[in-house]
């Protein structure tokens, strides 16, 4: 399958260093073969050759304008996406202004003046961090976990402001998972093919040998059925090893 890493790659971001890592792990777990090709958000923009997109960490971006681009047509076209820390925060951006209505939706990293931030600074900073998160009974990231908590890793400062949490549970978009004190870490869209986001990261487990979950269903979803081998059992991640 081919995948859009939509993102501007920089040398010394962990997460672009991992993230070949990650889809080597999960692919082997999902018997899926991977070719992905990093793609900056600057660019022209041709993303109907691709099975999936991935919006990947780094904001904030080169053209914030291009990542919110390449998230609406993976919404709009049903085409397989995950959004992943920068990822997550500009998925609740386009949502918020593509689908709420509410165009002044913006990023208070990137624009500090917004009249509507929301995405605002965390209460407490998670860059380098790792927390429990738990996914939401019946959502598509409970299935993927198969179970109610999971431990996570986080490189960010900037998350969904708290007053507009609840605005992404109020449509097509849903809230997937939340962390202990009921801060929102996860979204998604039911009945789309495939559209997960998270202000965690999981392409961090790769540091340590671990395929994804997350990252292994995205790839299983983003492949027609035909080109699939037998997947291998999933081993979750040891929540005592993240």
């Amino acid at each position: 399958m081919t995948l859009a890493l939509l993102g501007d790659r920089r040398a010394g971001v962990r997460a672009h260093d991992l993230i070949p890592r990650a889809l080597e792990l999960a692919g082997d777990v999902a018997s899926v073969d991977v070719h992905a090709s990093w793609i900056s958000t600057d660019a022209r923009l041709d993303l109907a050759p691709f099975d999936a997109i991935w919006v990947v960490p780094g904001s904030p971006y080169v053209s914030m304008e291009g990542a919110l681009a390449a998230i609406r047509f993976a919404r709009e076209t049903g085409r397989p996406f995950l959004g992943t820390c920068g990822g997550f925060q500009h998925a609740a951006i386009e949502y918020a202004r593509d689908v709420l209505g509410l165009i002044d939706a913006d990023h208070a990293e990137s624009n500090p003046g917004a009249v509507l931030p929301f995405v605002a600074p965390l209460a407490c900073s998670l860059a380098g961090a790792s927390g429990r998160i738990r996914p939401r009974a019946g959502s598509r990231l409970h299935e993927i976990y198969g179970r109610d908590e999971a431990i996570e890793s986080y490189f960010c400062n900037y998350g969904i402001a708290v007053e507009h949490e609840a605005r992404l549970d109020r449509g097509p978009m849903r809230i997937a998972a939340v962390d202990d004190d009921g801060r929102v870490r996860a979204i998604e869209i039911p009945g789309h093919r495939f559209f997960v986001a998270t202000l965690f990261q999981p392409e961090l487990s790769a540091g340590s040998g671990e395929p994804h979950p997350i990252i292994a269903a995205f790839l299983r979803h983003a492949t027609p059925p035909a080109r699939i081998a037998r997947a291998k059992p999933f081993r979750p991640v040891n929540p005592a090893n993240e």
